[in-house]
């Protein structure tokens, strides 16, 4: 559980540079929301994969890493 916060927190932390970039490139009259409005879809794309690449890894790590299975009573 705790790496899951980690790793949320990491990609809000990801995010959060981003936009600020954008706003900052903004402001030195780079044209930024152009260069963003094409290629959104791959931010998609990245973040598909993303969410892809660890559900598959959490779901190979098996039962909780602390060595307790929720699954059994």
């Amino acid at each position: 559980m705790a790496t899951r916060k980690r790793r949320d927190a990491l990609g809000w932390g990801i995010i959060l540079i981003v936009i600020g970039l954008i706003f900052f490139l903004d402001n030195f009259d780079v044209d930024v929301w152009g260069f963003v409005g094409r290629l959104w879809p791959l931010i998609l794309v990245v973040w598909g994969g993303w969410k892809l690449y660890f559900g598959i890894k959490e779901r190979a790590a098996g039962p909780a890493e602390d060595g307790t299975d929720k699954a059994r009573p």
